[in-house]
């Protein structure tokens, strides 16, 4: 699929970025389109403008919940269209493929929702689930805000995060010690089925060999039933059978029955024949008849002779029947079923019977993986420790730059031992707390016990930046991740986003002029009234109206000579300090 944005921007070295933005109808915008660039773009304006609007809707079209209140006030629908350039090798290309969804270098993914409640989702033209969206959109962007610091304070995604920084040793050591907990799962299933201890084993064994001694003791044969149901049916008509039986017999064969008069109508027509020949036919098959009832008869007194009601015979079906009854009951709807259960109950009783010396090889197995799982969880323990010391140490190195000179920062390995090995997960044994200091003398506490919000904003960055190297994100969003700060620590937060987005797109919506003056491109967004309604508006800034907006945000005034001086300092400032990256 090939969109008509395919070539709206230039994709630094080939990685992804977020292209366009598309927007209708969505809370107090009416309709807006944003053009991004490589490198760090910036959303500013006054505070309630709607900056925040347009995070909803990368948000919403990213896979948010969905609201009805995002819809513009006497509006049908909300829409928001994102388009993503893309290298071709880029892991976001498989998962779509697994998805039969085609793509090229340009991911288009769209959103809608009525106020009806209807709403579509769709990823190249393709209709796709909430569930098949989150897929693929934490490969293409990741939004970073104050809402992610609660993210950060959990302890399980600071050991991924650890990992997510310290390369490819450590992913092929977790693997390994995945591999090692699969088995040791397999190991204690293959133990589940002999019991967990000889005790449930042989209460096993000696509810088996009581099925299959009832079994047995049966002696059940294939089609025996349908023969003794056939008895049984015999045996309740006996009386009328036997009646019927005699009756027919005497219809027959008495005096004057009807082989008497067989044989008297073809001695009658015999006589005939001396007259005519005609009546031979006739007079032959008389006699064939006559010879055919006598025949019939004969046999009716066979099966009536033969004919015996044994009342021990009938008590020992009805038994029968009832014990092949009790097992179906038990062990299947027919005989056929009954066998087989048999055969299976057999089995199972042999492998138990042999499950004292199975038992004993898997526990002994048990142990030698715990061993094994145990020097693997220490051996990946050791490679976070190292990956940990760097890590902390780039860390702190950032803060500096970024004026918390004072910090401290450090991961913390809860202790294990030996007899923990059965604990371990495919992510090893360990635990893991990001502990941290911002001022000197000051011990060193868990971050959600010490840090602030102008802290953590710039402890989140000093991380992304280290992250920002090793994953395959194509965009951060930075949602007003200089709130609390000012004066120098702006400029090393400017430079910080600088250093990041030389290998990864950043929007950020920001108040600060040192942060806006390093922007490869920014936005203005204002609230406008027109005919008694509110809009907002979004401006890509050129040269003159950025400046415009740079001396605003200095001084809150737009015609102030000295912020128009500082405006024209800091501009020229941030381009010296960009080419002088680019030229490192």
């Amino acid at each position: 699929m090939r969109s008509r944005y395919a070539t709206v921007s230039t994709v630094l070295c080939g990685d992804k970025m977020l292209a366009r933005l598309t927007i209708r109808n969505v809370a107090l915008i009416e309709s807006a389109e944003l053009e991004f660039s490589y490198g760090l773009n910036v959303l500013s304006g006054e505070t309630g403008a709607g900056k925040s609007v347009i995070l909803d809707s990368i948000d919403f079209v990213l896979g948010a919940k969905a609201d009805k209140n995002m819809i513009r006030y006497g509006a049908d629908f909300c829409f928001v269209c994102a388009e993503f350039s893309v290298e071709e090798c880029s892991q976001v290309h498989g998962v779509l493929s697994e998805m039969d969804i085609e793509s090229d270098s340009t991911i288009v993914i769209s959103r809608k929702i009525s106020f009806n409640g209807k709403g579509s989702l769709k990823i190249n033209g393709i209709s796709v689930t909430s569930a098949m969206l989150r897929r693929v959109t934490p490969l293409l962007v990741d939004v970073h805000g104050q809402s992610e610091h609660f993210f950060l304070l959990k302890e399980s995604n600071q050991l991924r995060l650890l990992d997510t920084i310290s390369g490819k040793e450590i992913a092929k050591q977790k693997a390994a010690v995945a591999e090692l907990v699969a088995n040791h799962k397999k190991i204690i299933s293959d133990m589940a089925c002999f019991g967990v201890d000889e005790g449930e084993r042989i209460r096993k064994l000696d509810v088996l060999r009581f099925q299959i001694e009832e079994i047995e003791r049966a002696d059940l044969r294939e089609g025996e039933e349908e023969k003794l149901l056939a008895l049984r049916t015999r045996f309740l008509h006996a009386e009328k059978i036997l009646s019927a039986l005699n009756a027919a017999r005497e219809y027959i064969l008495s005096d004057g029955g009807a082989a008497d008069a067989a044989m008297g109508a073809q001695r009658a027509v015999a006589s005939l024949i001396k007259i005519s020949g005609e009546y031979s036919a006739i007079a032959e098959r008389l006699e064939n008849a006559a010879a055919e009832l006598s025949d019939i008869g004969d046999e009716i007194e066979k099966f009536a002779s033969e004919f015996d009601f044994d009342e021990r015979e009938s008590e020992r079906v009805e038994n029968r029947l009832d014990e092949i009854n009790g097992l179906k009951k038990k062990y299947g709807t027919n005989i056929t079923e009954i066998i087989s259960f048999c055969l299976s109950a057999q089995k199972e009783y042999q492998r138990l019977t042999e499950g004292a010396e199975n038992f004993e090889r898997l526990k002994n197995e048990l142990e030698k993986n715990e061993e094994e799982i145990y020097l693997a969880c220490t051996k990946l323990t050791a490679l976070r420790k190292i990956a940990a010391e760097s890590f902390t140490e780039r860390v702190i190195n950032e803060l500096k730059t970024l004026n918390i000179s004072s910090a401290d920062f450090q991961v913390y390995f809860e202790e294990y031992g030996p007899n923990d090995a059965g604990k371990a997960t495919s992510e090893g044994l360990d635990s893991v707390r990001f502990l941290f200091s911002a001022n000197a003398g000051e011990p060193l506490k868990e971050l959600n016990k010490i840090i602030s919000g102008g802290e953590m904003s710039r402890f989140m960055l000093a991380v992304k930046a280290q992250m920002s190297a090793v994953n395959e994100i194509g965009t951060y969003i930075f949602d007003e991740i200089d709130a609390g700060i000012g004066g120098k620590t702006a400029r090393s937060v400017a430079e910080k986003f600088c250093g990041i987005a030389r290998s990864t797109q950043i929007i950020a919506v920001s108040h600060l002029a040192q942060i806006a003056a390093f922007a490869e491109k920014q936005f203005l967004i204002e609230k406008k009234e027109t005919a008694g309604k509110t809009f907002t508006e979004i401006k890509p800034l050129d040269e003159k109206t950025r400046l415009a907006e740079l001396v605003r945000l200095l001084s809150g005034e737009v015609k102030s000579e000295f912020a128009l001086k500082h405006a024209q300092e800091l501009l020229r400032s941030a381009e010296i300090y960009k080419n002088s990256l680019s030229q490192s």
